[in-house]
C-alpha cells in the first residue's frame, strides 16, 4: 500500500485568518500536482492565527468549524486529505490548540487538542490541555495526530504505536532556536516507533521569534526521505507501508517491550 504526504512549509500570519487561508490556497494551486496515490497534505501549527494567544475571545474557531469548512473545500477540489494543520479553537469549556483531519470528501473525521502545552508560549494561560489521542483510518492505513510539543513525550506516541499507528502526523511553530531539538527528536520517534513521521513546521519570524521550518519526512528506520528548507515550500513524497510491516518483523521492538518492570520502575 503507498500513500503520497505533502508537507505545506508556510509563514503565518499573526491573527490575520484571510491571509493565511489565502496562502494555503496559493500553495495548492501552485505546488499540488494530482496523482493517483492518496495524498495526505499537512500545514503547520495554528495556521490561521499563529500564536495571537491572548486574542483568543476574538480570534478563535467555535469547534473548529470554520476551518474545517475552509480546508473540506480545499479537499474536495483537489480529492486530498488535510491532517494536522491545528487551529486556534473555542469550545464551552475554553480555548484549545486543535489538529483536524478531513477527507477527501471534506468531512471531519478526526480531531485532536494538544495535550502537552507549552509554557515558553504562554499555552498554559490561554488553552486547555487535550485529554486524549487521535487516530483515524486514512484509506486503510492506521494513522495518528499530534502537536508540535507533544513530540518531547517519547511514552506519548508510544502508545499511539501500540495501538498500530503506521503514520504519525505533526504540526508545529518549532523556533530556530532549537531547530538541532527538533530534527533529533522526530528521527527518534520514527525510529523507536518502526513508523512514518510527516512534520510541517511553520517558517518565518513574529516578533523576536524565528520558525526553523525544516519540515520533515522521515521512514520507520529514521531515514529522511525530505526536508525542508527555512522558507516557504511543499514537499511530497510517496510513502511504501510495507516497509513498516517489515522493519516491526525484523527487529521485534514491541514483542521485546517488559512493561511490567517499566511499571515497577516508575511507582
Amino acid at each position: 500500500m503507498k500513500l503520497r504526504v505533502g508537507v505545506l512549509q508556510l509563514d503565518i500570519a499573526l491573527g490575520d485568518e484571510k491571509k493565511n487561508r489565502e496562502n494555503i490556497e496559493r500553495w495548492m494551486s501552485q505546488a499540488y500536482v494530482p496523482s493517483d496515490v492518496p495524498t495526505a497534505i499537512v500545514v503547520p501549527e495554528l495556521w490561521n492565527t499563529g500564536y495571537a494567544l491572548e486574542r483568543a475571545s476574538e480570534l478563535a474557531d467555535t469547534e473548529g468549524k470554520r476551518t474545517a469548512a475552509f480546508l473540506g473545500n480545499l479537499a474536495k477540489k483537489y480529492g486530498v486529505w488535510f491532517v494536522g494543520g491545528s487551529v486556534l479553537v473555542s469550545t464551552k469549556e475554553g480555548h484549545t490548540n486543535r489538529a483536524q483531519a478531513i477527507n477527501p470528501q471534506g468531512e471531519l473525521v478526526a480531531w485532536y487538542d494538544k495535550v502537552h502545552l507549552f509554557r515558553l508560549m504562554d499555552e498554559d494561560k490561554y488553552l486547555l490541555s487535550g485529554k486524549k489521542d487521535c487516530l483515524f483510518d486514512l484509506e486503510g492505513i492506521k494513522a495518528g495526530c499530534v502537536i508540535c510539543y507533544d513530540i518531547r513525550f517519547c511514552e506519548w506516541l508510544r502508545t499511539y504505536a501500540l495501538r498500530g499507528t503506521e503514520v504519525l502526523f505533526v504540526s508545529a511553530e518549532w523556533p530556530s532556536s532549537r531547530v538541532a531539538h527538533w530534527k533529533t527528536l522526530l528521527r527518534a520517534r520514527a525510529i523507536e516507533n518502526q513508523m512514518y513521521v510527516v512534520a510541517c513546521n511553520r517558517c518565518g519570524t513574529t516578533g523576536n521569534t524565528h520558525f526553523a521550518g525544516g519540515s520533515m519526512v522521515i521512514g520507520p528506520k529514521g531515514e529522511v526521505l525530505f526536508e525542508g528548507s527555512e522558507g516557504e515550500e511543499a514537499g511530497f513524497v510517496t510513502l511504501n507501508l510495507e516497509a513498516v510491516s517489515e522493519i516491526r518483523k525484523f527487529i521485534t521492538v514491541f514483542n521485546d517491550r517488559v512493561p511490567e518492570i517499566y511499571d515497577t520502575q516508575t511507582k
